[in-house]
């Protein structure tokens, strides 16, 4: 009987163990995201922009000059 219960802590531990190992890789990952976007945050604004203009093509000259849009 104790011997169940040491084995059912010691996969309860690992089970924790991993866990915190995948949140750690999530936070990693998410932080290198962070600072690509940062690195390359005025070639994305201006990617962004382009797209928007071929999609939107002057409706977005106009949503820019509105007066309610500027605040």
């Amino acid at each position: 009987m104790v011997f169940s219960k040491l084995k059912i802590r010691r996969q309860l531990r690992n089970c924790q163990g991993e866990e915190a190992m995948g949140t750690v890789e999530v936070v990693l990952i998410l932080a290198v995201l962070v600072g690509i976007a940062l690195i390359f945050r005025t070639y994305l604004f201006s990617f962004v922009n382009d797209i928007m203009a071929n999609i939107l093509g002057d409706s977005l000259s106009e949503i820019r000059n509105n007066p309610l849009v500027q605040g």
